[in-house]
């Protein structure tokens, strides 16, 4: 298939420049686990090398591990040497951030650890002038979140703190698995806001961060050639796909509590969907932008889980390739019922989508890494060429790829060179400039020491998901199934493609 390259960019305005974030003191429960080693400090690490960081800040790092300030700097400097890639490593900026970084050993379910953290700490607050700006975040498993969020409010750390004449912030953020349900997740609600206001709460979602996931809303209404079209009338149908080449990589334990249907799809899936679907806001605002987020999640038309096989597939990846399955993987059992991969069709029912399903789908160890949204227009009411070609002349459609590649691309049709009327497709094809801009999680990162909460996930919308998927996914895990039931490096089970089918549809291929 021919593709055409798409102009460049204009340059960057000066307004588009992003600013430094005031002081802040920033505190990593669960520092010296994956997450942080792997993400969240060479997230700051990159805000240092971008000169996003401002010149007074303080990180610690906290966790049940026994080990020394140095000795945790020298862990987090070997993690972010492999993030960069050695040749790419700014000793520099990567100083700036260790003479900044602390850790202190804790237990979470202790609330004399906090009363000492909150006395260990003022002394460096003063010294690093951090104005008592506090940002907690909880890299911790999900069965400690309580623990956490209670104790910070029992020892008086989540209220702003004075800080001369003005209030420092306080900001609390959450990783996903926010709840395993919709009550676990009201229960989990219930005791952040006893001790922080919703305005502090910022529950994380690092996909709403990617360019192309933040660009969906600029290239829908900031294009009027788009927006006129994005309905019932010309969309014939949506998929949205994150596949990944990888297993769960020494995650056994997590992942048979959660499987695919709560690690993907509660939060990552359907926050796009709701991207692509939403109604225009009135301003683009945090509030105004999430209530739209909100509305489209709850305009899904309710899954009847009597009916799982109308609207749901589920697969699990047995052996191949080399390869452990599922079921040989440390820490699962070895007749797991959990599933690796899901497809899933929903409906909007409003006026603009009402009749135009949506496919969502997700697994490991597929035949590529994708994470896309793809939307496939009607074809033209009239094919006056069908005589003037071989083959099936393939509708409209417009992909946002959200990695790898960030881009979005059209396909379109085009006579094709010569002197015979011929047809072929055409792909119009843009993809990111690999420049300096903050990644997903440095981008969070930043957004929340500014108090920006857009990109971020508040109570309503967490309640309608799980309101959504959580008798889907019940009715799911009392059932017995045929598991394993696709090899990896395949496009999923068969029951995927059924689910298209019948519909006249199919997915587009990894």
């Amino acid at each position: 298939m021919p593709t055409a390259g798409i102009a460049e960019t204009m340059p960057q305005s000066e307004s588009c420049e992003l600013e430094r974030p005031k002081p802040f003191n920033f505190f990593i429960f669960g520092a010296s686990g994956d997450l942080a080693k792997r993400k969240i400090i060479p997230a700051l690490y990159q805000l240092s090398v971008l000169s996003l960081l401002p010149e007074d800040f303080l990180v610690i790092g906290a966790a049940r591990s026994d080990i020394s300030t140095e000795a945790f700097r020298d862990k987090m400097r070997q993690a972010v040497m492999e993030a960069a890639g050695h040749s790419a490593f700014d000793k520099g900026k990567w100083e700036h951030l260790a003479n900044k970084l602390y850790y202190i050993p804790m237990q979470y379910d202790s609330p004399q650890a906090y009363t000492s953290l909150a006395k260990r700490c003022m002394p460096l607050e003063k010294q690093y002038k951090t104005c008592q700006n506090r940002i907690f975040y909880l890299a911790v498993p999900p069965t400690a979140f309580e623990d956490v969020i209670t104790n910070l409010g029992e020892a008086g750390l989540a209220s702003p703190a004075s800080a001369g004449n003005e209030k420092g912030y306080t900001h609390i953020v959450i990783e996903k698995p926010f709840g395993r349900d919709l009550r676990s997740a009201s229960n989990l609600n219930g005791v952040l806001n006893k001790y922080f206001a919703e305005n502090q709460i910022y529950r994380m979602d690092h996909y709403l961060a990617k360019e192309t996931v933040q660009n969906i809303l600029m290239f829908r209404f900031a294009n009027s050639v788009f927006e006129p079209v994005w309905n019932n009338r010309f969309i014939d149908h949506v998929q949205i796909t994150a596949a990944e080449t990888i297993g769960i990589e020494h995650r056994g334990g997590y992942y048979e509590e959660s499987g695919v249907l709560r690690d993907m799809f509660q939060n990552h899936l359907l926050h796009l969907l709701a991207l692509t679907a939403m109604e225009p806001p009135q301003a683009f605002s945090t509030e105004k932008v999430r209530d739209e987020r909100v509305k489209a999640i709850g305009s899904i038309k309710p899954l009847n889980p009597e009916c799982l096989a109308g609207f749901l597939s589920l697969g699990q990846y047995g052996p191949g390739n080399g390869t452990p399955g599922y079921r040989q993987e440390p820490d699962v059992q070895p007749y797991s019922n959990t599933p690796t991969y899901a497809a899933l069709k929903l409906e909007v029912e409003n006026w603009r989508w009402n009749g135009v399903p949506f496919y969502l789908r997700s697994g490991k160890k597929l035949a590529s890494r994708k994470g896309e949204i793809a939307v496939h227009f009607k074809p033209v009411p009239h094919l006056m060429f069908m005589g003037s070609q071989m083959g099936r002349i393939e509708p409209n459609a417009i992909v946002l790829r959200i990695q790898p590649g960030e881009g979005l691309e059209m396909l379109i049709q085009a006579k094709h060179p010569g002197s015979r009327i011929c047809l072929s497709p055409v792909k119009l094809d843009y993809t990111y400039p690999e420049e300096a801009a903050p990644k997903d999680y440095s981008r969070v990162l930043l957004d929340c020491m500014q108090g920006d909460q857009m990109l971020f996930v508040r109570t309503s919308e967490v309640d309608a998901s799980w309101e959504l998927l959580t008798p889907v996914i019940e009715q799911a895990e009392s059932q017995k199934w045929d598991f394993p039931n696709y090899h990896p490096g395949s496009e999923g089970p068969a029951g995927a493609a059924a689910l298209l089918s019948r519909n006249g549809h199919q997915w587009d291929p990894l």
